[in-house]
């Protein structure tokens, strides 16, 4: 975001949740270069629930967006990272 990156890839998807009901977002970024990609793609989930957010206000203004948070993360200078599932 502060500097130029060579992204190759951003999958963007996303799951209907109706027993809830709510939404997931999840955001793959993907580029080769030495450098994480890791608030290019926690930005587009940001971003992306914030888009749902809007289309949808005129039923529910008491949405909530919640729990933004990195899941996976491989390569880069800092190693991988695998978020551990909680139950």
């Amino acid at each position: 975001m502060c500097h130029p990156l060579m992204i190759t890839s951003v999958k963007t998807d996303i799951e209907e949740l109706p027993n809830i009901p709510a939404f997931k977002l999840s955001v793959t970024v993907k580029l080769n270069g030495q450098t994480g990609v890791e608030m290019e793609a926690l930005t587009g989930v940001s971003i992306g629930l914030l888009t749902i957010y809007d289309m949808l206000k005129a039923i529910d203004k008491g949405m909530v967006i919640q729990n933004i948070q990195l899941e996976h993360k491989s390569g880069g200078h800092s190693g991988d990272f695998h978020r551990e599932e909680t139950s």
